[in-house]
């Protein structure tokens, strides 16, 4: 093996590994906090193996955060595969951004317990670029807007409420969507 390469984890580690972000996750979004010995029970591990593999709550909170982050990213290409650029941002918006901000604002109440800066997500800035760029290539979006842009416009979904979440979102969505179009909408 060549020097500084790192062997690939074994399977049972990256299985623990994987149900302990999975316990972490739901602990998080029901309660707000993470409880080592509750997500080791949850997961099916000893709480040892999740203090070796997130040696304090915050490495667990942040690994949680990135993972959900990721799920985001990686859904934009297959929603640009299977629909038209303004059908892959509609539903990435309202069937995944907005569902996982419902769905994590226990992740959001520990995050803001952290005192360290969270990582900033070029990802999800690139996720969002893609979408902006394939309808600007559509034609159905202005070609002036940023990535940046467009991220702070669906900041409305931040105050979505979990009566009726879905048509707020695309309350939301339709309000953003009629301020991209050429010409207003």
């Amino acid at each position: 093996m060549p020097t500084g390469s790192v062997s690939p984890r074994r399977a049972d580690t990256r299985r623990n590994h994987e149900r302990i972000l999975t316990a972490a996750a739901d602990s998080l979004k029901r309660t707000g906090a993470v409880s080592y010995n509750a997500i080791a029970k949850c997961a099916e591990v000893g709480v040892g193996t999740v203090y070796r593999h997130f040696p304090t709550p915050e490495d667990l909170i942040l690994a949680v955060y990135d993972r959900e982050v990721q799920h985001l990213v990686e859904v934009v290409p297959v929603l640009l595969a299977r629909h038209s650029p303004e059908e892959a941002f509609r539903a990435w918006v309202i069937d995944h951004l907005a569902h996982y901000m419902m769905t994590k604002r226990g992740l959001s109440t520990a995050l803001q317990a952290i005192p360290a800066d969270l990582p900033k997500y070029p990802s999800m800035l690139g996720a969002v670029e893609a979408l902006r760029q394939a309808n600007v290539d559509a034609g159905t979006i202005r070609a002036d807007l940023t990535a940046e842009t467009l991220f702070r416009g669906l900041g409305g979904l931040l105050f979505l409420t979990e009566q009726d979440w879905k048509t707020e979102a695309e309350s939301v969505v339709d309000l953003v969507w009629r301020g991209m179009c050429p010409g207003g909408g």
